[in-house]
Order: structure tokens, then sequence, then C-alpha cells
């Protein structure tokens, strides 16, 4: 493997990295509730079930890292092992998510699932290119890695234009 893109930064590797851009992550639920209020405290927590990702997972490690920080009283009903199951889950009325929006855009447009306003939120990272410092790249992952640096922005705006809305 040459590449990964990554959330969390692995800290017992040496790497070399590019920062791509940000990631927020939001409060999600199907449509089968509404939500009203313009925002909610972190007492809705009280009345909704999160599913998890996995133990590893870089949104569960920033999830939990947010819920702790801010003293969430947070309700686990299940833990799934990706993103795809875990949108699923909540489609089918499972329970609620803290989820990365660039993985629910067809979704949210859909009307598949909502934002769920919730103060403080959106948690925000950053997605970041990563790879191995002692790594001797080919030359095609070295040309990747030209263009990337070189195309970052125009990409970005060609193409995750939308991601600025939320």
């Amino acid at each position: 493997m040459d590449f990964s893109l990554v959330s969390v930064l692995p800290s017992n590797m040496k790497l070399d990295k590019i920062e791509l851009m940000q990631n927020k992550l939001f409060v999600i639920g199907n449509q089968e509730i509404k939500f009203s209020r313009k925002e909610y405290d972190k007492k809705i927590f009280d009345t909704i079930s999160l599913i998890y990702r996995e133990k590893g997972s870089g949104t569960r490690y920033v999830m939990e890292r947010f819920i702790e920080k801010n003293k969430l009283p947070v309700h686990k009903k299940m833990e799934l092992t990706s993103n795809e199951a875990v949108k699923q889950a909540v489609i089918a009325g499972l329970g609620f998510s803290i989820m990365p929006l660039i993985g629910i855009k067809n979704e949210l447009n859909s009307g598949n699932l909502q934002i769920i306003p919730v103060k403080g939120f959106p948690i925000k990272s950053v997605w970041n290119l990563i790879w191995l410092k002692e790594k001797n790249l080919s030359p095609v992952a070295s040309a990747f890695l030209q263009y990337v640096r070189k195309e970052k922005n125009n990409i970005i705006k060609q193409k995750f234009e939308w991601f600025e809305q939320y």
C-alpha cells in the first residue's frame, strides 16, 4: 500500500502527509423523527441512542474524545464495522450516530438522513493523505503526490464545494 486517507494520524509510525481538507462530523438520524429546534443542547443525548463504529476507527476516536471532553450523557446502542453499516442502521431507524459529512452526502440529498443541529457540532478534524516516511515511492506514486500537491485546491473547489453548505 502506498497511501492511506485518515482523519486521525497514527502516533507510532514515522509518516509524511498532505493535509487535504476539513472533516466535519455531525449528529445524524433518519427522517422518522422531526427535529424542529434550531439547535439542541447536550441533553438530547439523554433521549437518543448512538450507533458506534468499531474500536480503532478514526471516526470513533474523534467521536469518543468529543463525548469525553464535553461530558455528554451518551447511550451506546450498538457497534458496527463500517460507515456504510452505520448509515444503513440509522436509515433503518435502529438509532442515531455521529458521522463524517463526506460519507453521507447522497443520503442527505435523498432525504434518507438528516443532520440534527446540536450545540458544539460539527466536530472538526482534518483528512490527511499519509505514507510511510521511509517508503521508496514508485514513479506513479510520486507523480500522484505531485498532482495532489499542485491540484488539491482545484479538486476541492470542483468536487467538494457542496461541503461548505454544512
